[in-house]
Order: C-alpha cells, then structure tokens, then sequence
C-alpha cells in the first residue's frame, strides 16, 4: 500500500478555518491526478481540493460539514490500489491465515452471521461487527466475492461521513402543531461573515446615502451606436456596468477622500483606484476587486466583471480577488430595484447603488418629455466625507453618465 495525503490548501492569514462541503467520491472509487474531490468553504471562498495522485480513495477522515485548517489531512489515497478494490492488496496476503483461522474462532465470526454468515472473512466480520456495518450491504471484492478485510475498512469509513453531511445539510421540515411548516438551516461561513461584516459596517461607520438621477440616454445611444462592432472587436457584448465604473473612477480622481479609508486615527489616501464589483452568487453576494481600475479600458472592465460573474456563479473566485478595493459598486437594477441605500464595504468609505433604468416624465426647458432615467445613491462614511464632497463626487458620476464622451477627455 501506498499511501498520499489529501490536505486542506493553505489558507490566507484572515482566514483561521474552513468547513467542508460534500465529497464527490467515496471510499474505494477510484481518482485521477488533479481531480476535485471536495470543495472548501471559508468565510470568503470556495476552494476547490484536487486529488494529489492518481489511486484508490481508501479513507476520508473529515466527513461532509467538518470544520477544518490549513494542512489538515481530509483523505488518503492509496497510490497503489486499483479501482474496486480499494485497500484489498495488504488485505490478500493475510488472506490465507484468516481461512485457517475461521474454523478455531467462530465467535469471533458470530456477530455477523446474522446478516451474511459465510461471506465476510473472520477480520472482516469483526471490523464491520465493530462499526454496526450490514455485512450484506457490502460488495465483497474476494474470491466467490468474499468481503474481505479491505472491503470492510472500506465500507466502515463511509458512515463516520454520515452524522457530518447531516449537520451540514438543512434540517428536515418540521410540522408544527397548527400544521404550518417551517425549516431551520444553519447559516454557511459565507452567508455568515456576510452578516457580520454588515453589522459591523452600520456599527462603526457614520453611514449616510445623498441621491441623484442620471439621463442614460447618451449612454444608451452611444451603446446602440457601437455594440455590434465592439463585440465583433473584442468578443464580449457592451454593457452599461463599464461606463458606471468609468464614471465613478472619474469622480474619484477629483474627489479624492471618496476614494479614502480609515484607519485608527489616520486617513488613508489611495494613489490608486480598485473598484469591487458586487456580485450575486448561490452561497451569498460578493465583491470581487477590479485593480487599477483607471488604467482599464472599456473592453476590459466588460471583460473582467463577466469573469467575476461567471466564477462566483461556479465558486472559483480566489480570496486574493475579494481583498482589497478602494471603493465599491452594487448594482440592484439587474434585479429591478428602484432605488436603495446600499452599506459601505469596509475598510471603505463609501459605495455606489446604481438601479433600474425606467423611461420617465422629466422635465426639460419648461417641457415635460419622457427619458431613460436611473436613480443613483452614494453611500459614504460621514467621518471623513462631508456632504459637500459626496453630494459633489455623485454630480460629477452623473454629468459624466449623461456626457460619456467627456470622460474620453478626462473631464
């Protein structure tokens, strides 16, 4: 036998434990090289474990659910096995003495007579007697497929996974009394640190929202005008996210404390602009971090937020991604909201909720005309923003929306 561990990956420094989602194999089923055979939940991402060689899985030592860190074994391989007959090679050899000895010992055999006398070998039938393993439940890989010793250690690591994937899954309905359901699932890390982290945003910061509405027409004609040609170019369709970013990179170079953070006693200036993008995902929202995000073009902001979405939808965001960001965008209009207030992402001072574009009355020169209109709102931190710089930064995202060539001009 030889034996490869399978670990948890290094976790970052924030990060002090994880917890296992569900196990893709089970004991005894064969794996590649690189395979994923589980995924790992922190409180920020889902890290993929992949198997370290190719083999046999012989034993998992955490189950579904399990709390774990960095450098902790979950499973172990054995490198030299075949598929189907996983752990049976160190068990062939006594194989031979256990025959002999099943005629002295019947006792030893007698806790599992009951349920397939005459199938499993003596060591066998007590291992899967120990375990309270159904010995006519278990696929013997012997000779006349005899459970073997193998087949039974086996066997009687799969239900040490059970009580875990209970704890890890949502309770069961329950009925009460009246008759009306109700389900009680505990919280993932994710949805957790969620919660925390927002609690702890509306605790320690001065939260205040200032709110504007944009003319998106220009927007939407420059759109119309080139969207063909620029998804032919550079093989992505032309949103509307892009120019919202672009937009708020642009008032944040003239309004610098928007752009700011606080530590301790001391404002932070950021020389650089790295926008989180919030991003919806089953296990939770999240804000992957859009670096140096003045330096990007068009193409390449579309480019990167369709990936962002893309692999929060499938859990591969790595934590590198979500760490950092100087200022941050929360997009609710996808989803049809009017309008909000959204909550600053610390260490942040402030966000951006852009919202559904509806076609409105407004009017224009005394004249009451209908357009495309989106009700912005900018969160910030009161501490170090004043109105005066967050009522001023939100202007200058709108006149640059409603003028998107000037933004070509650094205006």
């Amino acid at each position: 036998m030889a034996i490869t561990d399978v670990v948890v990956p290094q976790l970052s420094e924030s990060v002090s434990e994880a917890t296992l989602l569900t196990w893709k194999k089970q004991p005894g089923a064969a794996v590649e090289a690189d395979e994923i055979l589980i995924e790992v939940e922190t409180d920020k991402v889902v890290l993929e474990v992949p198997a370290p060689a190719s083999g046999v899985l012989a034993e998992i030592v955490k189950g579904d659910g399990s709390t774990v860190t960095s450098g902790e074994v979950l499973a172990r391989i054995d490198t030299a096995a075949k598929a189907g007959a996983a752990a049976t090679a160190p068990a062939e050899a006594p194989k031979a003495a256990e025959q002999a000895a099943a005629a002295p010992a019947p006792a030893a055999a007698a806790p599992a007579s009951t349920a397939a006398a005459g199938v499993a070998s003596p060591a066998a039938s007590k291992i899967l007697a120990e375990k309270g393993v159904d010995a006519a439940s278990v696929a013997g890989t012997g000779r006349d497929g005899r459970v073997t010793k193998g087949d039974a250690l086996a066997a009687s690591a799969q239900p040490k996974a059970a009580p875990a994937k209970a704890a890890a899954a949502p309770a069961p309905t329950t009925l009460s009394l009246d008759g009306r359901p109700e389900q009680r699932v505990p919280m993932s890390r994710l949805r957790a640190r969620i919660a925390e982290r927002l609690l702890q945003s509306q605790q320690e910061n001065a939260i205040l929202t200032t709110f504007n509405e944009v003319n998106m027409q220009a927007v939407i004609d420059l759109r119309a005008k080139y969207k063909d040609k620029f998804e032919k170019e550079h093989g992505i369709k032309l949103g509307f996210m892009s120019f919202f970013v672009k937009a708020a990179v642009a008032a944040l170079k003239k309004y610098p404390l928007i752009n700011a953070s606080i530590d301790g006693k001391d404002i932070i200036y950021h020389g650089y602009f790295d926008i989180g993008i919030a991003v919806g995902s089953p296990r939770g929202l999240v804000v992957p971090i859009l670096r140096n995000a003045d330096q990007l073009s068009i193409a390449d902001i579309e480019k990167t937020i369709a990936d962002f979405g893309r692999r929060a939808a499938d859990g591969k965001l790595g934590i590198e991604e979500m760490t950092g960001g100087t200022f941050s965008i929360s997009n609710g209009g996808v989803f049809g909201s009017m309008l909000s207030t959204p909550i600053i992402n610390p260490p942040q001072s402030a966000i951006l909720g852009v919202h559904a574009t509806k076609d409105r009355a407004v009017v224009e020169n005394g004249q009451i005309v209908i357009r495309p209109m989106n009700y912005l709102a900018l969160s910030y931190d009161h501490r170090i923003i004043d109105g005066r710089e967050a009522v001023l930064g939100l202007v200058a995202m709108k006149d640059a929306l409603e003028d998107p060539q000037r933004l070509l001009l650094d205006l």
